[in-house]
């Protein structure tokens, strides 16, 4: 599936979990998704726990976490030696 339509299963609503981006029809937020992932529980877990998802609702929360890094703006800060005088 291509990201485009991927993005399309992913909705913001201001009236929907204060405007977190969760998957469409549903009130799961797609940051929740991504942090069991991280926690490393398999995909066929999150489907068990989620009966509400799909596969490729998984796949669209990754493919909009890496759509929103890809366009973040980074600001480097300076080390911390650099701003306490020696």
């Amino acid at each position: 599936m291509r990201d485009k339509d991927l993005l399309e299963r992913i909705t913001v609503d201001p009236k929907v979990m204060v405007g977190k981006p969760v998957i469409r029809g549903t009130r799961i937020p797609v940051a929740l998704i991504l942090k069991m992932l991280g926690q490393g529980i398999p995909v066929e877990e999150i489907l068990r726990e989620y009966p509400r998802l799909e596969k490729v609702d998984i796949e669209a929360a990754i493919a909009y976490a890496a759509r929103v890094v890809e366009h973040e703006e980074v600001f480097p800060l300076p080390m911390w030696s650099e701003l306490v005088p020696a």
